[in-house]
């Protein structure tokens, strides 16, 4: 909500009036709302990329790829629930690592910060 002042002075001949109005609340919270909403779509496009390079036997695993979004720490988290979605990728004594979370987390930082841009440039 914007915030309003007047101010006023004068004197003999002259009177000047200047009004001002702070929008900075507004602002604040157009910015919130542009993170968050950049926020989402990295998620949604790390989650896509995760489904698409996971290994799949039956499907469980690569359904239960999700994200979600911590706007009060201005993160983003994509993972899984699944029993051993932490075993593949990560591998254990018995299985080698098939790595699809940081894959898709970390090799397309330049189109996640372009998410960003364009969420904040259109708030």
């Amino acid at each position: 909500m914007s915030k309003k002042s007047k101010w006023s002075a004068g004197g003999a001949n002259i009177n000047i009036q200047i009004e001002l109005e702070d929008s900075s609340e507004d602002i604040v919270e157009a910015l919130a709302i542009a993170i968050e909403r950049g926020l989402m779509a990295i998620g949604e496009t790390a989650e896509g990329y995760a489904k698409d390079i996971v290994h799949v036997d039956t499907g469980r695993l690569r359904n239960s790829i999700t994200y979600e979004v911590a706007a009060d720490e201005s993160a983003v988290y994509i993972g899984s629930r699944v029993e051993y979605a932490a075993p593949v990728e990560l591998g254990t004594s018995r299985m080698r690592p098939r790595p699809y979370l940081s894959p898709a987390a970390t090799q397309h930082n330049a189109e996640y910060r372009d998410l960003i841009k364009d969420s904040l440039e259109n708030a």
